[in-house]
């Protein structure tokens, strides 16, 4: 008899089957998220890096400009959705409680649109962690069928030898092999990215700080020319 992977698949029980079409529709789906994530933390990574650099070194304008061509960066994102509201306070002459309030909604802006982006980086790592820890036991249940079915067969043919065990345990020990093929790169990879998302986050926490800062400063100076002293502050 053939031990080739595919005979020994073919061969096996319908709830071994049913086991490694599971595992297959996990491994499939983490590998998409694997690829669609590299490419995205990548991305975020260089424009997050290039959108500080501008908005550390030029103006409001210049920053905003540059964030419409960096928006594959959490920080842009969450510059440009506050931005419109941002360049409007700077046009606007407002007395102190309309100016305290908006820049109360100006800051929970910020914040609301930080935690959207939190949100979009961890899209998907909860997959990739229930894959890293679920399919092995999914494979260890397909491979315990298997063997129960391959005792069966011992029963039936009153004999014990390695022809008549042999092929049953090989059939059974497929479903662990593809558990632990399934989980291994779901498991380096959500570890690896853990470590560039809290990366990012950390870098998309000192950014809104600064932000909620810089836009508490410009607000304050949209103040009108009879409150000019004020202004002069910035």
């Amino acid at each position: 008899m053939s031990f080739d992977l595919i005979d020994l698949i073919l061969q096996a029980g319908l709830i071994v089957k049913l086991v490694l079409l599971v595992l297959l529709v996990f491994s499939l789906t983490s590998l998409t998220i694997i690829v669609v994530k590299w490419w995205e933390l990548r991305a975020a990574g260089q424009d997050s890096e290039a959108f500080l650099e501008v908005y550390r070194k030029e103006g409001f304008a210049e920053a905003f400009d540059a964030a419409r061509h960096l928006d594959r960066s959490p920080l842009a994102v969450v510059f440009l959705t506050t931005g419109s509201e941002l360049q409007e306070a700077r046009e606007r002459h407002a007395g102190d409680r309309s100016r305290d309030k908006l820049a109360t909604r100006l800051e929970r802006s910020i914040a609301w649109n930080a935690t959207t982006q939190v949100r979009r980086l961890e899209r998907g790592m909860p997959f990739l962690a229930t894959t890293g820890s679920a399919t092995p036991f999914i494979g260890l249940f397909g491979t315990v069928v298997g063997i129960i079915a391959a005792f069966q067969s011992i029963g039936e043919a009153g004999q014990a030898s390695l022809a008549v065990v042999g092929p049953g345990i090989a059939e059974a020990l497929v479903a662990t092999a593809v558990g632990l093929l399934a989980a291994i790169p779901a498991t380096i990879a959500y570890n690896a990215f853990g470590g560039r998302i809290d990366g990012l986050l950390a870098m998309l926490e000192r950014f809104t700080n600064q932000f909620e800062e810089d836009v508490e400063r410009i607000v304050q100076a949209s103040a009108p020319p009879a409150t000019a002293p004020a202004a002069g502050r910035d």
